[in-house]
């Protein structure tokens, strides 16, 4: 299992606002099976297989593109472990308890 942090962003657009862009990207999210996700201010944290989680990334790329921006710069972080199995709450869960 492996982890992604995405932020995908048109740019020329005419507005400073991208939470529309978001917001179909995570109507994209809805609707992909084996893809777990979390929100963040930042961007969007994908969990899941790493074939599945980069298919995930191309077709997040594209929304902006299918909504009419003609220039979109995507943004990723992968973290792929595999000496043992990660998750989102799990990672947050071993910071807390250290703190």
């Amino acid at each position: 299992m492996a982890m992604a942090e995405i932020t995908v962003a048109p740019l020329g657009t005419g507005s400073p606002s991208v939470s529309k862009y978001v917001a179909e990207c995570h109507k994209v999210l809805q609707q992909t099976e084996g893809i777990k996700f979390q929100l963040t201010a930042m961007g969007t944290i994908i969990e899941g297989d790493l074939d599945k989680i980069f298919d995930t990334i191309k077709r997040l790329h594209e929304v902006p593109f299918d909504a009419g921006a003609q220039r979109v710069m995507t943004i990723v972080r992968l973290d792929d472990r595999r000496d043992k199995e990660i998750s989102i709450e799990g990672k947050v869960r071993s910071v807390e308890d250290k703190l």
